[in-house]
């Protein structure tokens, strides 16, 4: 045999070898002979729970995979300013005029009403739709416009001043000379399911695209209001979408099914100040309506937010420097 054929020879052997007997494994439907059966995987490993694969098969698939934060982005500036009046171009004279003080602008409408405060349909802002579409029986609309000092204030100034969750309790609500608790507690959840709460995070020089957080709310009338709060982010302004993930009950009673309230506020840089719009709207059926003398409570609540919000692009402002900004007061 020449040395090409000894070759040939040895490396067909060397195949045979790899290959297992075809004898290995018992033809279907028959047992393997005793002392012959196959190793049992461990409890556990992806060879027992898919008996094709083998342990040595099996190779860890988040090595090949990592995790990334949520995207966000750096704030641009805005080249052009929109103004106040182009965005809301249906008020009077007068209403423009009450939106840019400390007061600002509050309406309200019942089950088929409409609103008073429309934006421009090409202005990109529909809070209505959001706010409607959850059939509410009662709808709060409100409008003020922040005017700046030395610094105009940008998206990522109004975002940080939204993420101060915990500051809300501190907000209270002033009638016949006296400071009413609103909010006993405001605080952030770790998620739907785990309901603990964790502190709000630092301010932040970055922008997300978009961000869902969980809020708890113990008010002293209605109870504990658990809230989901989605945020999103768009050319000229933020939006944060409000909505409750739990049924919320007053005394024993349940008044309210998930997701029947919403409160939603959008926040813009215009030329004459920061814009803070909201709509708030929930579903009560009439006769706990009238016991809890809704319209005036939901206006309440909403004072104390909007003065949070206000509270919060001071705080801002005054992180670089001394400034000064309206504080709303509540309408009596």
């Amino acid at each position: 045999m020449n040395s090409i054929g000894k070759t040939a020879v040895l490396c067909l052997l060397f195949i045979v070898m790899l290959i297992p007997p075809v004898c290995a494994d018992p033809p279907l439907g028959e047992e393997p002979a005793p002392g012959n059966e196959a190793p049992v995987p461990a409890e556990g490993t992806a060879a027992a729970a898919n008996p094709l694969l083998d342990d040595d098969d099996f190779f860890d698939e988040d090595a090949f995979f990592f995790k990334a934060d949520d995207l966000v982005f750096e704030v641009a500036p805005i080249t052009e300013l929109r103004t106040f009046r182009s965005l809301f171009p249906k008020l009077t004279v007068s209403q423009r005029i009450r939106a840019v003080g400390e007061v600002g602008l509050r309406y309200s409408f019942e089950n088929e009403g409409s609103p008073t405060l429309v934006p421009a349909s090409d202005s990109g802002i529909d809070l209505l739709s959001i706010v409607m579409a959850k059939k509410p029986s009662h709808v709060i609309e409100a409008l003020v416009v922040v005017p700046y000092k030395k610094r105009e204030l940008d998206l990522l100034d109004a975002y940080n001043a939204l993420g101060r969750v915990k500051n809300i309790q501190d907000h209270k609500y002033s009638a016949n000379g006296k400071d009413v608790v609103i909010f006993k507690e405001t605080t952030r959840l770790k998620s739907a399911k785990e309901r603990k709460p964790i502190p709000d995070p630092a301010p932040t020089n970055m922008l997300p695209y978009a961000e869902t957080i969980y809020i708890r709310f113990i008010d002293p009338y209605i109870g504990d209001l658990y809230l989901r709060g989605d945020i999103s982010i768009s050319l000229y302004g933020i939006t944060y979408s409000m909505t409750n993930f739990r049924d919320v009950s007053y005394s024993i009673f349940r008044v309210m099914k998930t997701d029947r309230f919403s409160a939603i506020i959008y926040v813009e840089p215009v030329k004459e100040g920061i814009l803070i719009y909201s709509m708030s709207g929930l579903y009560l059926p009439n006769f706990i309506a009238k016991r809890l003398n809704l319209t005036p409570n939901m206006n309440r609540r909403i004072t104390v937010l909007l003065n949070w919000i206000i509270e919060g692009l001071r705080i801002q402002d005054e992180a670089r420097q001394d400034k000064h900004f309206y504080r709303l007061k509540p309408k009596q």
